[in-house]
């Protein structure tokens, strides 16, 4: 039974792997059943690399993403654009196919052919720092959502996740989505500014010390930075029956990615859509009237991807595995990136009815060693299969955060995992 899908294609191999690294694999499905993957490239080499590239950090650091098709299932793919933006999703709107990102602000291209061709590179906002991944992507009415964090807070040193703040961008289907004027920006906060570290106890969170606006220096080249959150999902509660469940159908719930230095939680957040158009970010409660602010998610510690499978009313999440984060630090294995929670190898699935109580679906793919990555995933719903694009890595890759593949992987009839 497990794992679940690991034999792999591979969509894009960097040739220069230890300068030139993979990193988020965005995918979507075309009418015709074309599969698009979307993926960026970062490290000291892409400046030397052909096509159009965006710089960030004052021009000294560049990035670019490409677009890939497969027209058979997922086993051959095809270059077929290179945009100069990256943390890029691909979504369809109408007939048309967008991919979305940034470089430094929200940068936007469109195909009307499937992806065969793309427009020009649009700007869609102005003087705005941006963070995102590829997350997943909500449809609701004649509304296409889409959330990314944004850099509001930029005087925290080194990684830094406690200044963001996740904004849910909303589009009318109908409308040209390359024109600034068709989206509306959610109105929020950045993480420091709604929790304090102070606030949480008998959670054993944060795990470790830190300044609240610099990271602590745990060992030699490892280091924790202040709590925080990122890369949020947009989740829809369908279930009248569900405590968080929306009549009128204007609230979204982001589920977030959370630093803490451990593993097992995310981060709460909902957004309400008013009748004036605006959409307001508010902490969820429970019963008790306490906030919920934190909750319980396997892999919540790193990137993960939901996804509502309509048939079954079920949702699905693709996350990382940890097996080891209590290892002390003098034992860690030499292959771990940074701190014991940063497992990167092991892509697990889970299937829950409320997003709160998961089921353990299996392990959708393993490394051979840590180094192996497999990780930073998205996932799309293929008829009965379900399709998995994954930031993978081998030997040749610098280590198992800055890896030198793009993956990809089928789980054939996935509903059966249901129990």
């Amino acid at each position: 039974m497990y794992p679940l899908a690991n034999d792999l294609t591979i969509v894009y191999r960097s040739k220069r792997p230890k300068d030139v690294h993979c990193y988020t694999p965005g995918i979507a499905i075309t009418s015709s059943r074309r599969i698009v993957a979307t993926l960026d490239l970062g490290g000291d080499g892409v400046k030397d690399l052909p096509g159009p590239k965006g710089s960030r950090a004052g021009g000294t650091r560049f990035g670019m993403g490409k677009v890939y098709v497969s027209d058979d299932g997922g086993q051959f793919w095809i270059e077929r654009c290179t945009f100069p933006f990256w943390h890029a999703r691909p979504f369809i709107a109408g007939e048309r196919l967008y991919v979305l990102g940034h470089a430094g602000d929200l940068m936007i291209i469109a195909s009307d052919d499937e992806g065969e061709t793309w427009s020009a590179p649009i700007t869609l906002s102005s003087n705005i720092k941006w963070h995102g991944s590829s997350c997943n992507v909500d449809y609701s009415r004649q509304y296409v959502y889409l959330a990314l964090d944004e850099r509001r807070d930029l005087s925290i040193e080194g990684w830094n996740t406690a200044g963001l703040a996740p904004r849910v961008l909303r589009g009318r289907i109908d409308q040209d989505l390359l024109d600034p004027n068709s989206w509306t920006v959610s109105e929020s906060l950045p993480f420091n500014e709604i929790v304090s570290p102070s606030d949480f106890d008998l959670f054993g969170i944060p795990f470790y010390s830190t300044p609240l606006r610099a990271p602590a220096e745990l060992g030699s080249g490892r280091l924790c930075a202040p709590m925080g959150w990122l890369e949020p999902n947009i989740v829809r509660f369908h279930n009248p029956a569900h405590l968080w469940h929306d009549p009128s159908g204007r609230t979204l719930h982001l589920f977030l990615r959370t630093n803490t230095g451990g593993t097992g939680y995310a981060a709460l957040v909902k957004v309400v859509e008013h009748h004036d158009g605006r959409l307001t970010t508010a902490l969820e409660t429970v019963p008790s009237g306490k906030k919920a602010f934190l909750i319980p998610l396997p892999g919540g510690h790193l990137k993960f991807f939901l996804l509502f499978d309509s048939k079954t009313g079920l949702y699905w999440l693709l996350s990382s595995q940890p097996t080891d984060s209590m290892v002390r630090l003098t034992h860690m294995p030499q292959a771990r990136y940074n701190l014991p929670n940063n497992e990167r190898h092991r892509l697990q699935l889970h299937f829950s009815r409320n997003c709160i109580d998961w089921c353990f679906a299996g392990l959708v793919t393993v490394g051979e060693t840590e180094r192996h990555s497999r990780n930073y995933a998205s996932m799309a719903v293929d008829g009965d299969d379900l399709l998995v694009l994954c930031r993978s890595g081998d030997d040749e890759g610098r280590d198992s955060q800055y890896t030198n593949l793009i993956t990809f992987h089928r789980i054939k009839d996935f509903r059966r995992l249901v129990h």
